[in-house]
């Protein structure tokens, strides 16, 4: 896919710090294991998307980054919230000469390749491709240009986000297309839902 490049979110594993809601269930060591099935599972997805990938981790690039498919790039975020980071690193590899840029988080188990593919393809014809989230936020963001403000007065973490972003590009009579819905992994009952849905497929 001719300059075509796939950013993905990552936050650092630190006991503590990643799936915090979840850890409020199930303890620390829970939420890690759960943390690091949804990486593993995001990065196969990803795996076989014609696109050139780029993983920005939330603090720092890891000394031992050996788990990664050699054919990454590794980046840190930069910006005091959600926002402004994915501003920021939307305008990063904007700025390398891509034509279609998409971001993802590593929250989303029921992600599939086919919906990254999907996401390339209809930015053919849109300007915006968004992935929504049932609680009412987006796990995919994908652009042909960069809009700075849909990054800009975003109720981050909140039901808001969806209906706010999809208000800025219809007032600015922007085109998008939305693909379909998903389940983000925020709280234990969506890891239990998940983990059915796996054992129905299997």
């Amino acid at each position: 896919m001719e300059k075509s490049a796939l950013i993905i979110f990552q936050k650092n594993a630190i006991l503590g710090k990643v799936k915090t809601r979840i850890s409020i269930e199930v303890g620390d060591e829970a939420a890690m294991e759960i943390y690091q099935e949804l990486v593993m599972h995001t990065h196969g997805v990803c795996k076989n998307v014609d696109a050139h990938k780029f993983l920005f981790f939330s603090d720092f690039i890891p000394d031992d980054i050996s788990e990664y498919s050699q054919d990454y790039q590794f980046e840190v975020q930069a910006g005091k919230d959600l926002g402004l980071r994915m501003e920021d690193a939307f305008d990063r590899i904007f700025s390398k000469g891509y034509k279609k840029i998409v971001i993802l988080g590593t929250d989303c188990g029921e992600l599939e390749s086919k919906i990254l593919e999907e996401a390339f393809d209809l930015l053919e014809n849109q300007e915006v491709v968004i992935g929504p989230a049932r609680d009412g936020g987006y796990y995919l963001l994908g652009m042909k240009k960069l809009i700075g403000d849909l990054f800009s007065e975003i109720a981050w973490s909140t039901e808001k986000v969806l209906f706010q972003t999809m208000e800025k590009l219809e007032n600015n009579s922007i085109s998008y297309e939305l693909l379909e819905i998903l389940s983000d992994v925020d709280r234990i009952e969506d890891w239990k839902k998940l983990k059915e849905k796996i054992k129905v497929k299997s």
